[in-house]
């Protein structure tokens, strides 16, 4: 949860300094503090949309979702366990796996911003930081080069020049691919059980069963 709280705080702390009023009243800006204080809002709310989506595109909750679906129809159990089981199962290995990540955006960058040590870009910077290893050491090149191409974009220098924009449908991609590649490896036990066990219940005449 620290990473999903880390993440509320961070957009919480852009207006936390000095924060607004506010009310259902519509006036004309008179300081430019004022127009400041409105974008921050604005951010705020739209972080709070794309939160879900975010923790979708930045983190291994895809391939585990998707490993975990595979391995439910392998072994043949449809609603078993239900839907909502293996999503809470995902999110809660999400966290367990994300939590060094996050841990390391609060401390380098979320909090040093609240304490008034560094200014927005750095903290930004900084806080994401960790994901972004994260998602590069999950990305394969080849999917990277991809967006690149696609882009025509011309090849980063290093790491750090890498765009969010570039990475997390690259990242995305990579994880659906590694996803669906470790399905099929746990799916292939099963359906060679299965064949297996058709072909005995065949000879014996089983025909039905």
């Amino acid at each position: 949860m620290k990473l999903l709280i880390s993440l509320l705080i961070f957009s919480i702390s852009l207006f936390a300094a000095d924060a607004p009023l506010i009310n259902l009243s519509v006036a004309s800006v008179e300081e430019p503090a004022q127009f400041v204080k409105t974008i921050n809002i604005a951010i705020i709310l739209a972080l709070f949309v794309l939160a879900p989506t975010l923790l979708l595109m930045v983190t291994s909750f895809t391939r585990l979702v998707i490993v975990f679906s595979l391995l439910r129809q392998a072994m043949g159990l449809q609603q078993t366990p239900p839907t909502q089981i293996v999503i809470s199962l995902c999110l809660i290995l999400t966290i367990f796996i994300m939590e060094p990540y996050g841990k390391k955006s609060w401390e380098e960058g979320i909090k040093p911003y609240m304490d008034k040590e560094i200014s927005y870009e750095v903290a930004f910077e900084r806080g994401i930081g960790p994901f972004k290893n994260f998602m590069i050491k999950n990305t394969r090149e080849s999917d990277l080069a991809l967006f690149y191409r696609i882009k025509k974009e011309p090849n980063p220098k290093n790491i750090d020049d890498v765009p969010l924009t570039l990475l997390m449908p690259a990242f995305i991609v990579s994880e659906l691919r590694t996803a669906f590649e470790i399905g099929f490896l746990i799916f292939l036990p099963f359906l060679v059980i299965d064949i297996i066990v058709a072909s005995i219940l065949m000879s014996l005449g089983m025909m039905m069963l």
